[in-house]
């Protein structure tokens, strides 16, 4: 019995949610992000129905430029708490399937199975994820790579829109990607098709002229090491052949740090009010892990102009700490090395962890 990974991707995830409880919202163009509030500056989509990406909507775009692309869009306010537990029923759901879940955040997960089948474990997932009223793609690989560029195909798959070009028979949200088809698939699509290459390391390659999969499987492993470094080099011709971890963990991720940030309606320029907004969010994310029973060591404050230049101090706490009070007061100190001369768009807190 062979041994295949399934990448499970819920569709639409945040906006699916909000269906559930609003049924008449179906087929809306349904944008979720901030306050739900339109006008409120500085806030961003973080998820958009298919309807509302039709109109060109995207997770990351302002709020403000997604109500000019999409006028008829119905926003919604974040519901982190409901999305939470949406995510935790559907990952309690993918356990009871045989096989090892890795859980990679609300709305994906790895699930290990050895099957002779994978193509009906698919199946049998999503149609166990449309019980709860939601949906999901299912990318089949030999590695974690592969099963994560097959959910991508398994996604286009599902819309009549789209035109994903992955030969015949791509069944609607699942599709299989290993070595077997790696070549017909993947090798004429650029190199930033491939998870793990983003689009300045894809411009890197180009200057190379290494613009395709393909390009990419044929170049000299010593001339990408010479250009990228002895790790990376060779780790982007590995990517470029389909090949990726298999290991699947089904032990939680523990954070090593927690942050809490925030961008400001308004620029902040009064010293005065940017210590109170950095106290204040020291002690929410000093009050977080406090109740988590974590213990910090090291605290980093992060200011972002109007002008989007960015910069972080950090200062280790005295002695390692679970009280509200040190850390503020050694937040409060970093933020008064730096020299507020430009008004500030952005604070943020991060406290660095003693691991568990």
């Amino acid at each position: 019995m062979a041994r295949w990974l399934l990448h499970v991707d819920l569709d639409q995830f945040q906006a699916a949610v909000e269906f559930r409880r609003h049924p008449e919202l179906r087929g809306l163009p349904v944008i979720v992000g901030g306050n739900g509030d339109p006008t409120e500056p500085r806030k961003v989509v973080t998820c958009a129905s298919y309807p509302a990406r039709a109109f060109g909507v995207r997770a990351g775009m302002a709020l403000r430029s997604a109500q000019r692309k999409c006028p008829e869009g119905v926003f919604l306010p974040l519901d982190m708490a409901t999305y939470e537990e949406a995510s935790d029923e559907v990952m309690s759901l993918l356990r009871t399937f045989p096989g090892r879940v890795e859980v990679w955040g609300w709305d994906e997960a790895f699930l290990a199975a050895d099957t002779d089948d994978p193509a009906a474990l698919a199946r049998e997932i999503r149609s166990a994820i449309a019980e709860l009223d939601l949906g999901c793609s299912v990318g089949i690989g030999d590695n974690k790579l592969t099963a994560k560029l097959a959910t991508g195909f398994a996604k286009s798959t599902g819309k009549s829109s789209a035109a994903p070009d992955v030969g015949a028979g791509a069944a609607e949200g699942v599709f299989r990607l290993t070595a077997e088809n790696w070549t017909e698939v993947m090798a004429h699509r650029p190199t930033n098709a491939l998870w793990g290459i983003g689009s300045r390391i894809a411009a890197r390659l180009a200057e190379l002229g290494i613009e395709t999969v393909a390009d990419l499987m044929a170049a000299d492993r010593q001339r990408l090491a010479a250009e990228f470094g002895p790790n990376t080099g060779p780790y982007l011709w590995v990517l470029g052949h389909g090949k990726g971890d298999t290991d699947v963990t089904t032990e939680p991720r523990i954070p090593v740090g927690r942050s809490k940030s925030e961008t400001f309606p308004r620029d902040l320029t009064d010293p005065g009010e940017i210590r109170t907004q950095v106290a204040r969010l020291a002690t929410e994310v000093a009050e977080e892990m406090a109740a988590a029973g974590r213990i910090s060591v090291r605290v980093s404050v992060t200011v972002r102009t109007n002008t989007f230049y960015t910069r972080s101090k950090q200062e280790k706490l005295p002695e390692p700490a679970t009280d509200i009070v040190p850390i503020v007061e050694t937040a409060l100190r970093i933020i008064d090395r730096f020299d507020l001369e430009r008004p500030v768009r952005l604070l943020g807190v991060r406290l660095e962890l003693v691991p568990e």
